[in-house]
């Protein structure tokens, strides 16, 4: 009895293990994250033009999310937003690091303890002022800018990159900015 139920507790933490180091590092099939990769021009403010409707993020209007350095060298990831159910700013804090090379935008989020997951800038424009974001899979989406909006033809190209993905454009909720 104790020998199948040592052999049930390793399957189990086997398993978990395996999932939790492969979540960490995920990127969709076909996606390619930006690189070179300038740390430095990515900090600072974004706002959040669309994104798909995650939990998380639900009711939220004049969502933004802001990067800065901690001296650990990890990035301290700080997501603000309106809920208009409840009427209240709501605020998460998290901590990014890089799943690789730090030349490489292919990095690892966490707002809970030692669960991480995929957060792949695979778009960016030169200046840094408007950015694509996969996810782990093709659930995760998001369109950031260093502005309220973005122009429309830098839309344009990141909704048809998106899609070349496989990404589903309908799903895809645009912020209210305002």
């Amino acid at each position: 009895m104790k020998v199948n139920n040592l052999i049930f507790l390793s399957a189990i933490i086997g398993s978990g293990a395996f999932l939790f180091l492969s979540s960490c590092k995920s990127i969709p099939r076909g996606a390619t994250a930006v690189k070179p990769f300038d740390t430095k021009k990515y900090l600072g403010k974004w706002y959040e033009i669309a994104r798909f409707d995650y939990r998380f993020e639900r009711n939220l209007k004049n969502t933004t999310a802001e990067y800065s350095l901690n001296q650990n060298g990890s990035i301290k990831v700080v997501n603000k937003g309106f809920n208009i159910k409840s009427n209240k700013l709501v605020e998460a804090i998290g901590k990014a690091k890089f799943a690789g090379d730090n030349n490489e935008a292919r990095l690892k989020v966490s707002f809970f303890g030692p669960f991480y997951a995929g957060y792949n800038v695979i778009a960016i424009d030169p200046d840094y002022k408007y950015a694509l974001i996969a996810g782990k899979d093709l659930n995760y989406l998001w369109i950031l800018s260093r502005e309220k909006t973005m122009p429309e033809n830098i839309k344009k190209a990141y909704l048809q990159k998106a899609s070349s993905l496989g990404y589903n454009l309908t799903d895809l909720v645009w912020v209210e900015q305002d």
